[in-house]
């Protein structure tokens, strides 16, 4: 599994025109996808290294001081754009695939003790955000 993190003063998603998912930070964005072969223990895993990765100000985590985490499901993070001019979907997973473990990683941190927000897997959604830093790196399990 791959993920984006950003770190954010605020974020949200809106579907159709209502906010879905909102965080107000210190917090982190998590852009979430999967690859065919990705499994429940690596989203686990997934989990435990963005609850507890010290990426925020002070080197802190989100578990260190409570932060809030925005989940979105992103299959476009396993886009290939090497060849030509348009990108392939291949790595990525299908929906069936994919949704099962972006929600593992939402109920894995919830778990930890974290309060998520998340987007709606397959929805076309508008994310906003105020990246803090700016800070942005990619997490692989």
């Amino acid at each position: 599994m791959r993920a984006v993190l950003q770190r954010v003063a605020h974020a949200s998603v809106t579907v159709g025109g209502e906010v879905v998912g909102e965080i107000t930070g210190p917090g982190l964005l998590a852009l979430v996808g999967a690859t065919h072969t990705d499994t429940a223990a690596e989203a686990k895993r997934l989990a435990a290294k963005m609850w507890g990765l010290r990426i925020l100000d002070g080197e802190a985590s989100c578990s260190d001081i409570g932060a809030p985490l925005l989940v979105v499901s992103q299959f476009t993070l396993y886009g290939d754009a090497r060849k030509g001019r348009r990108p392939t979907w291949q790595a990525a997973a299908p929906g069936p695939v994919a949704e099962p473990l972006v929600d593992t990683v939402v109920k894995e941190l919830r778990d930890l003790g974290a309060h998520v927000e998340t987007g709606v897997f397959g929805a076309q959604m508008s994310v906003a955000l105020t990246n803090e830093g700016p800070f942005t790196v990619i997490v692989e399990v």
